[in-house]
């Protein structure tokens, strides 16, 4: 492919955009959500690029932005602009591909790392690309997912769609907003409700910062406010984020230092988040139950991580956290939440929060449990309170629930079990518990369920204490607790 110079191709493009030049894309491309894609949009994108030598003109002075991309020219941008080189493992051949074609380096670059496809060795370095494989590229190449890409796409996608270079300088130009940087600083906080704020930085934060450790290092709140888990990036934004904290006080002035460095203040919300109703769900447990169509939606259904396991509940928020016209409280991470569930002529009872059961199966019911060891009394009237929720129907009479049966046990691993139980839990059942194992020999060792496992009546159980079961040994199986009832089942390691 014959180039002129990128310095050329940027004077060319400033001329044409003539004072919006100098505003940053992100600004633009924010000013024009919900608005089709224009010619002065694609110009600042290519000019970007171009500044960034990660696109090149033709020979006859144009930038061909009308042009379809071919997956040659693709190759090439996708590899500067997300700085792919040398990050694939091995080194592919093509039989379509002249080794010492220009875009060769970059095609094989991007198949090693399957961002690209090449079957049976056929690049096809001519052939044109759909938006709907654009958006997969570019999202493989940022390592963000599909979503938030797509939804960036949204100003020029079309099913059937495409691409043009200028339609594929706008979205990578886009997405190279979106890399994340180790210097990432907070440009603005705000107390979204009692437990959650949003955040954003002038850049998304690395994996390695977005860990809770290395989070509750960085996030430091004044007036013993804390961090209770990672902050999560917003699907579709750039890089603003939800970050859970433990509960605001009401007007007290907090102030966020974060990497040592003051980044903000802000005012603690009084915001309670609106949950429907409780109602008990295990002889121990008892769940919160909030409704999308209230206006009230879990976190998991709006961040970056989890939008690909959602399937077609998870969506977009925008910057005022609203959609298809409503304006939605987050209830953001549920690790180290507590409600108080009082008894009728009885005293107040601390129940935590059961991981990993805030949003299943499309519903937002997290799960709260007693004390290890206690129970809901049945016939007994009992009223949930919160200081980070309210309820409209905060009571319920317990019920007699009867423990499933423990009807099989397989050993997956030396570490690992598969319980069976006589119908499915749901997660209220699994979560958090333990069996324990005792072998032939008299040796005991502990399981507890690892969380997310269940399929149907089967959850995996890991050992703990990094102990291991023998083989040929065959060890008998009983419930830690009185989740489950008593059982015959057994197993056996080969």
């Amino acid at each position: 492919m014959k180039t002129y110079s990128n310095k050329l191709a940027a004077m060319m493009v400033a001329a044409a955009l003539g004072t919006t030049a100098s505003l940053p894309f992100h600004v633009l491309q924010a000013e024009a959500a919900e608005v089709p894609l224009a010619a002065q949009d694609i110009e600042q994108a290519t000019q970007e690029l171009s500044q960034l030598r990660v696109m090149q003109g033709y020979q006859d002075g144009t930038m061909g932005i009308t042009s379809p991309i071919t997956r040659a020219e693709l190759a090439k941008m996708l590899v500067l602009a997300f700085g792919l080189e040398g990050k694939g493992d091995a080194k592919t051949s093509f039989t379509d591909v002249n080794p010492n074609a220009w875009y060769e380096r970059y095609a094989a670059e991007l198949v090693a790392q399957d961002i690209m496809q090449a079957p049976e060795g056929r690049f096809d370095p001519r052939g044109m690309v759909t938006h709907a494989e654009l958006v997969q590229m570019v999202s493989k190449a940022l390592k963000r997912d599909a979503k938030s890409v797509d939804d960036w796409a949204k100003r020029f996608y079309s099913e059937e769609g495409h691409t043009t270079r200028g339609q594929a300088a706008y979205l990578i130009s886009v997405a190279h907003e979106a890399i994340p940087s180790e210097k990432a600083k907070i440009t603005s906080i705000r107390a979204l409700n009692a437990i959650t704020l949003i955040v954003t930085f002038d850049a998304p934060l690395t994996a390695e910062n977005e860990a809770f450790a290395k989070a509750k290092e960085d996030f430091k709140f004044n007036d013993g406010l804390e961090l209770t888990n990672m902050p999560r990036l917003k699907t579709g934004s750039i890089s603003t984020y939800i970050v859970p904290t433990s509960v605001q006080k009401p007007g007290t002035s907090y102030t966020l230092t974060y990497k040592g460095k003051t980044a903000g203040t802000f005012a603690g919300n009084s915001a309670k988040l609106d949950m429907t109703e409780a109602r008990q769900v295990a002889q121990d447990t008892f769940e919160l139950e909030a409704l999308k169509e209230n206006g009230v939606v879990d976190y998991g259904y709006v961040i970056s991580a989890y939008s690909g396991g959602r399937g077609a509940n998870a969506f977009v928020l925008d910057e005022n956290n609203s959609a298809d016209g409503i304006v939605y409280q987050i209830i953001s991470s549920g690790q180290a939440r507590e409600v108080t569930i009082t008894p009728a002529g009885g005293q107040p009872i601390v129940a935590k929060y059961v991981p990993f059961t805030q949003s299943t199966d499309g519903k937002q019911e997290p799960k709260f449990r007693l004390p290890e060891g206690q129970t809901l009394t049945p016939g007994v009237t009992y009223t949930v309170t919160s200081d980070w929720a309210q309820m409209a129907n905060p009571t319920f009479v317990a019920g007699a629930f009867a423990p499933l049966e423990i009807i099989g046990a397989e050993a997956i691993s030396d570490s690992s079990i598969a319980i069976t139980l006589s119908e499915d839990p749901g997660d209220e059942l699994f979560s958090g518990r333990s069996v324990e194992l005792t072998g032939a020999d008299g040796n005991k060792h502990i399981a507890t369920y690892k969380y997310s496992s269940r399929k149907g009546a089967v959850g995996v159980f890991d050992l703990t204490q990094e102990s291991k079961l023998k083989s040929g040994t065959t060890y008998t199986i009983k419930p830690v607790g009185e989740w489950a009832g008593e059982t015959d089942a057994a197993l056996t390691l080969n």
